[in-house]
């Protein structure tokens, strides 16, 4: 490559560089659409977690003997947009979640099956469980935790009762954006958000004297976004793919009050993902003899005693009439075809449904 002296030197490496990224996509597609000749060969699942996250830790460890400029953001941002296109290529899927477009779920789905994927926004979470096992949709996305607001009990509870399996998981980091068309802020008379939005954002409603403007809760805050693009007197407390995704101009980012919240999706499927090394599993207990002191120490102490390392567990009461009283959904690090998880599970067979084993996603 020549010497860089000019702005024009600059852009045509770049063309020059480019170009030779082109071709080698193209060629990896090549190699994806024998893989999908493949997988369809042998009834095998398109989308392999495990793999993506082997490849992903692969070119990050790369990069650092590299002294690569990308961080393990940019990295992760390109190729999974990548790993996208490939299974689209491989086999176009439909992927159901959490609805409407412009929600924290739809932000999260986009971010492991990208933006060529065709999305199916439920109104439910029941609706995303119904998608899948009527085979309108082959993957759903659906929220089961936030670190500000505890467990979806809805999810819990269906996981309990669908053959849907846990497939993955990601943790996103829930980052609010005030937007509006407005040009200044005084100049805004009604904020729409979930009404959840309003409480998480009230430090900077308060700091920018907002908080006697009023405020107008909607059902999402993708519904914030649709109203406040169709009104220049009103904010929207949103997403920014909301915002993005309706044309409404982001005044603010990053206005929640805690830096840290961050919500627990689940990927769910109807396949079962090979073991990776970095496994987490979950599981739901239905304790025979749960009404009897200590019942449900003497349960974990199995775990216990076969290093199985417990991540979670939350208490559901039963639904029906099985008398259980309550079910324990626990989540714990290894694959269900571990032999030390074998051998807890075979010790609880009639106590122990299995939710699904895939690879634990970064906190």
């Amino acid at each position: 490559m020549k010497k860089l002296e000019t702005l024009e030197d600059c852009r045509g490496a770049i063309d020059i560089i480019d170009d030779q990224l082109l071709g080698l996509i193209n060629e990896r597609m090549k190699v994806v659409e024998r893989v999908g000749e493949i997988k369809n060969e042998s009834g095998a699942p398109i989308y392999r977690p495990e793999r993506e996250k082997a490849i992903l830790e692969r070119l990050k460890r790369l990069n650092e003997q590299q002294n690569g400029l990308l961080n393990a953001s940019a990295i992760e941002a390109i190729f999974l947009e990548i790993f996208a296109v490939a299974r689209n290529l491989e086999l176009p899927e439909r992927i159901a979640y959490l609805g409407p477009e412009g929600t924290f779920t739809h932000q999260a789905a986009e971010s492991r099956f990208g933006a060529m994927s065709e999305y199916l926004p439920m109104r439910t979470i029941s609706g995303v469980f119904k998608a899948l096992e009527s085979r309108r949709a082959k993957f759903g996305v659906v929220p089961i935790e936030s670190r500000q607001d505890g467990v979806v009990g809805e999810t819990l509870d269906l996981l309990a009762s669908s053959p849907m399996k846990i497939v993955a998981e990601l943790y996103m980091p829930i980052h609010m954006t005030f937007a509006t068309k407005a040009a200044h802020l005084d100049e805004i008379r009604r904020i729409y958000s979930k009404d959840k939005g309003f409480g998480q954002c009230r430090e900077f409603l308060n700091e920018h004297e907002l908080h006697n403007v009023e405020q107008i809760p909607v059902e999402s805050t993708a519904k914030a976004a649709i109203l406040a693009a169709e009104d220049p007197e009103a904010a929207a407390i949103c997403s920014h793919i909301a915002a993005k995704l309706y044309g409404v101009p982001m005044m603010f980012e990053n206005i929640e009050d805690v830096a840290d919240n961050t919500t627990r999706f689940v990927i769910l499927s109807d396949f079962k993902n090979a073991p990776s090394g970095e496994d987490k599993t979950s599981i739901l207990a239905r304790l025979k003899n749960a009404g009897e002191p200590g019942a449900l120490v003497h349960f974990l102490q199995d775990f216990d005693a076969h290093e199985i390392n417990l991540s979670k567990i939350e208490s559901r009461p039963s639904k029906g009439d099985d008398g259980f009283g309550y079910w324990f959904f626990i989540d714990f690090y290894g694959h269900i075809d571990d032999e030390n998880v074998q051998t807890v599970i075979r010790r609880h067979t009639d106590e122990i449904s299995w939710l699904g084993s895939y690879v634990k996603g970064d906190v």
